[in-house]
């Protein structure tokens, strides 16, 4: 989230007439385990007006080769000034969620296969999202829910109750930078998820950048994980990172 803020909060601002940003982001998880999961993201944000800001989010999660589901939204941002320093962006994303499955040639591990995963799927979902984000050139807070309407993926069907459903999901995010020295900014930063019927899921993380070329920091998800990452500014245009 802290690089690709506009995925979860679509009044994501950055002032900056003379910056494009643009990002792709590869995430595996349970790596070596069969149909482990896999997410894409590419997204790209710049300034379209003096105080209108948008952008483009595309999303892709894969689950082995069964679940494919592919989001794509438009993000647009209005930036109200709120002192010298300080402004407050509104924004709204729009677009869709395109779900499938494919349990052809699928093995069960059960010895009588689930009839609600007897047949394919393939839906699409429009969806909504708004956003409130606040910033300086030291701090940042944003509040957001991405998505607004509820979709249920599977439903009662022929008797069977299956549910499968998308839920709104609360964002709260904030973020400050400290010059420690001229060449080591610190900066820690933080981001809370809510959603229905879940525990409240806390990120708290830290980095340092040094001489902005090389930022090294640590994440810790409440009750959950630990991570470590790293950045390099291989050029003023350009970061690689990994996590």
């Amino acid at each position: 989230y802290m690089y690709n803020m506009s995925v979860i909060n679509p009044g994501y601002a950055t002032d900056d007439v003379s910056t494009i940003n643009a990002g792709l982001l590869y995430r595996t998880q349970w790596v070596g385990a069969v149909g482990g999961p896999t997410t894409g993201t590419l997204f790209a944000h710049g300034t379209l007006t003096d105080r209108l800001e948008g952008g483009l989010s595309i999303v892709h999660d894969q689950i082995g080769d069964v679940v494919t589901q592919t989001s794509t939204y438009i993000d647009l941002a209005y930036v109200l000034p709120m002192g010298d320093t300080s402004k407050l962006s509104f924004g709204i994303k729009a677009g869709a969620t395109f779900f499938s499955t494919d349990f052809n040639g699928f093995v069960y591990s059960d010895p009588l296969p689930d009839p609600a995963f007897a047949e394919n799927i393939s839906r699409t979902f429009p969806n909504i999202g708004a956003g409130f984000f606040y910033f300086t050139d030291k701090y940042y807070f944003g509040v957001s829910a991405p998505n607004l309407l509820e979709t249920k993926h599977l439903e009662n069907d022929s008797g069977i109750v299956a549910q499968g459903s998308e839920n709104m999901h609360l964002f709260f995010t904030g973020g400050y930078v400290f010059d420690i020295s001229d060449n080591i900014k610190f900066k820690p930063a933080f981001m809370a998820k809510h959603v229905a019927g879940a525990p409240l899921s806390v990120d708290i993380t830290a980095n340092t950048l040094i001489n902005n070329k090389v930022e090294i920091g640590a994440a810790y998800r409440v009750n959950d994980s630990f991570s470590g990452l790293v950045t390099f500014h291989v050029s003023p245009a350009i970061r690689i990172g990994y996590a």
